[in-house]
């Protein structure tokens, strides 16, 4: 059985910003594109890897938002991305806790004022 979500659209009211932020925290590198009208910067794919992917998305049916849906991210150094966040001016909403054999997680909000969770597995 494969994992149940394929792809997820984050809102986000100005895309350039957006992708500048997540390029910035994350380190990834984003390609941009219409689709069906609205525009669209999409996180890195590895096909046949676990997990899913997705795409930050702009258009009038996009509203950034701190409630509905949490997206984790995974990432190798929650502390290190926290300070890169911290820097591009984004809040930490849950500051980083240890949970056990899962490791540690926290959340904060983007540039847009969404909500993002950060999990890093392991110490």
């Amino acid at each position: 059985m494969s994992n149940p979500v394929f792809h997820f659209e984050k809102p986000v009211t100005d895309m350039e910003r957006a992708v500048a932020f997540y390029e910035a925290v994350f380190g990834y590198e984003m390609s941009q594109q219409d689709v069906d009208g609205y525009r669209m910067a999409f996180f890195p794919r590895s096909d046949g890897a676990p997990g899913a992917s997705g795409a930050l998305a702009s258009g009038d049916v996009y509203k950034p938002s701190k409630e509905g849906a949490i997206i984790y991210f995974d990432v190798p150094d929650i502390d290190a991305v926290l300070g890169r966040a911290r820097a591009r001016g984004a809040k930490v909403l849950y500051a980083k806790k240890h949970i056990g054999e899962a490791g540690y997680v926290a959340e904060i909000e983007d540039s847009e004022g969404n909500r993002v969770a950060l999990s890093q597995v392991g110490d």
